[in-house]
């Protein structure tokens, strides 16, 4: 090396290598900028209007004018402890999302694991279509298609009193509310879980299987940590 390239100036950085080497010396950067926006938006519209829902349960309505009054009160509150009627409604909601939770968990795992590690790549795309398929239609069709099939003269019955059976029964029930959430809510489980399985690398099962555990024990465990006995049979 020439004392004259020694002396000569370094060139200045371009503002692409600048900004690379600030993400590379502040690595959360990068992903405070990738979330800003998502945030944002989630904070301005979907927080604020739960926030001003929820200001709105201290208000009353006036019962001559049926006006709501911006007037802060507990009444509302009041009424719903004291009434059994609303402590029924709460519990059977509540009962009844466990419950459309629980079935659309139970149904949309091994669906979703028969796609991400079974089905061949054929099959695998007629599923997932016809997962997508229905949230291709309105809410209120589905709604008004499963009416058809469950109300008194529906088709339901129909097939059961053809073949000798007594009718069902069932629409406008509890049960027809089960039955009918968990078909609409299944989508939206199963695409997740199938998202999550198919990112499983297939060696982690290739290992697991070498230790002895089997393609159900597998997904469930953790990793073992490092320097410590595990207590599990799988790893022994």
């Amino acid at each position: 090396m020439t004392v004259e390239a020694v002396g000569r100036p370094r060139p200045k950085r371009g503002g692409a290598v600048a900004s690379r080497s600030i993400f590379w010396r502040i690595p959360w950067l990068r992903t405070a900028i990738l979330l800003a926006p998502p945030l944002t938006w989630f904070v301005a519209i979907y927080l604020t209007s739960l926030a001003l829902l929820l200001v709105t349960a201290f208000w009353t309505i006036d019962p001559f004018t049926t006006r709501v009054v911006q007037s802060w009160s507990l009444d509302n509150f009041q009424q719903i402890v004291n009434e059994p009627t609303y402590l029924r409604i709460i519990g059977r909601t509540v009962l009844m999302a466990a419950l459309v939770t629980m079935t659309d968990a139970l149904i949309a795992f091994p669906f979703a694991y028969y796609m991400a590690r079974v089905a061949s790549r054929r099959v695998q795309t007629a599923l997932f279509a016809a997962v997508l398929l229905p949230l291709w239609a309105s809410y209120l069709a589905r709604l008004y298609a499963w009416i058809l099939i469950l109300n008194h003269s529906g088709v339901l019955n129909w097939s059961l009193q053809s073949i000798g059976l007594p009718a069902a029964n069932i629409g406008y029930t509890n049960t027809a509310m089960w039955i009918v959430f968990s078909y609409i809510w299944l989508p939206f489980m199963i695409i997740p879980v199938y998202a999550a399985l198919e990112r499983v690398p297939e060696s982690l099962i290739e290992a697991a299987a070498d230790l002895g555990a089997r393609r159900w024990r597998t997904l469930p465990r953790r990793e073992c940590q490092a320097g410590r006995p595990c207590p599990r049979r799988c790893c022994r």
